[in-house]
């Protein structure tokens, strides 16, 4: 069972990024908290980091484990206000930062809901290329990717898988790739999104248990086209001019339809969860805490584009 204490643990180990500088934040030793991670590993029977000598970088589970614990750590950090709040009308102002995309389709109709059930609560909507790095001031920001920034505590509000799609008429022109290798041999179409790598292909082989699944991968695809706006690069896509590594969000509605075909089904591509990112040196307002979970329950369980 997972203490309170362990999730102070693990949520000063992720912000402190060393054994040692943990021990610091702590005012303990470093054996001790590599005793005590050992420990809450052994309770959990799973294993939270990969150690070095310099840096502690998680593990998946990990990762999960750190979400959850700064998720919950900032919900009871805000307890105080939201009881106090209890039975009062949420007001005051909310800034919500978005990419263009995902903010337009599902952000934007989200807090349509929201103020209607808040009136008094006035809502910002900032749409921007890069969210994460437009966030100055930002009460929320909804972020989709990873994150590696211990200012921020992430609310993970729905899996985001990516696929690897084209057209019908592209592969019936050029065929279909049975494996991530034959990408290579297709005109491939790259977003620039988030400074991530973006020419950079990761996958596993596909399985339903974990342990079952193939070692990681990548493959180095050379773009022939290239833009920073994700919908011109699917609509690229669906004018038969190559091959798109997506976002499910993104492109799920067009595969239905059959005007997408996912291809190379048998490996999984590096997903791209969606966050709800909030400050996590900043004191937590009721309206915030009422905004995510709102968030949450339109999107964890069953998102829009499933």
């Amino acid at each position: 069972m997972i203490s309170l204490d362990d999730l102070r643990f693990v949520d000063a180990l992720s912000r402190s990024g060393s054994l040692s500088a943990a021990a610091r934040s702590l005012n303990v030793t470093p054996p001790a908290v590599s005793m005590r991670l050992k420990k809450l590993e052994r309770s959990l029977g799973i294993n939270l980091v990969v150690r070095s000598s310099r840096r502690v970088r998680f593990t998946g589970e990990g990762e999960y484990l750190v979400a959850e614990a700064q998720s919950l750590l900032g919900r009871i950090n805000a307890l105080p206000e939201a009881l106090s709040g209890e039975g009062q009308t949420l007001a005051g102002r909310l800034r919500v930062v978005a990419s263009f995309g995902f903010g337009r389709i599902h952000v934007a109709p989200l807090i349509a809901q929201f103020a209607k059930a808040h009136p008094s609560v006035h809502v910002t909507l900032d749409l921007s290329e890069k969210p994460w790095t437009d966030s100055k001031d930002a009460d929320v920001v909804i972020h989709i990717g990873a994150v590696r920034d211990s200012s921020w505590v992430a609310h993970l509000l729905a899996r985001n898988a990516r696929w690897v799609c084209a057209s019908p008429a592209y592969l019936r022109r050029h065929g279909v790739p049975a494996q991530p290798r034959e990408l290579l041999q297709h005109a491939c179409l790259c977003v620039r999104e988030n400074d991530e790598d973006v020419t950079l292909w990761r996958y596993r082989k596909s399985s339903k248990t974990r342990a079952a699944r193939g070692r990681a991968d990548a493959v180095r695809v050379t773009p022939t086209l290239t833009s920073n706006d994700g919908e011109v690069v699917r609509n690229w896509a669906l004018a038969g001019l190559g091959v798109v590594l997506r976002s499910q969000w993104d492109v799920a509605p067009f595969v239905k339809r059959g005007e997408l075909q996912r291809i190379v089904t048998g490996w999984d591509f590096d997903g791209a969860d969606i966050l709800a990112l909030v400050p996590a040196r900043r004191g937590i307002s009721a309206r915030v805490t009422r905004f995510v979970d709102f968030l949450k329950g339109a999107l964890h369980r069953k998102p829009p584009w499933r």
